[in-house]
């Protein structure tokens, strides 16, 4: 079950909720078929919980609103992106295996 704080964006929304958002926003670019996007799916929703109020995480599914996708030049998923001030932050390609640490780390530097 994904977390209530978990935001998620479409090709028409996405300025609205990532690049205007007061907060930094982790963006997870991900597809229904991608197994490491699963895996890390409960991790994202942990985050989006501890970090509520401070950052936020948005999910695109790039198969239904492929325009974002292409605007941030997806080509591999998952694909997770930090935006401060509208602007990318930093990056995270693939899912990693300590995902918690490397997430919350990017987190951290956008919050701070």
């Amino acid at each position: 079950m994904s977390s209530a704080n978990v935001f998620h964006a479409t090709d028409k929304d996405f300025d609205d909720l990532v690049l205007k958002s007061d907060q930094p926003v982790l963006v997870d670019f991900w597809a229904p078929w991608c197994g490491p996007c699963k895996m890390i799916a409960p991790t994202l929703d942990q985050l989006a919980d501890t970090y509520q109020g401070k950052a936020k995480v948005v999910k695109v599914d790039i198969e239904a609103n492929p325009q974002v996708g292409m605007r941030f030049n997806v080509r591999s998923i998952p694909m997770l992106v930090m935006f401060k001030g509208g602007q990318v932050a930093s990056t995270q390609m693939g899912a990693p295996p300590n995902v918690k640490s490397v997430l919350s780390q990017m987190i951290d530097r956008a919050v701070a």
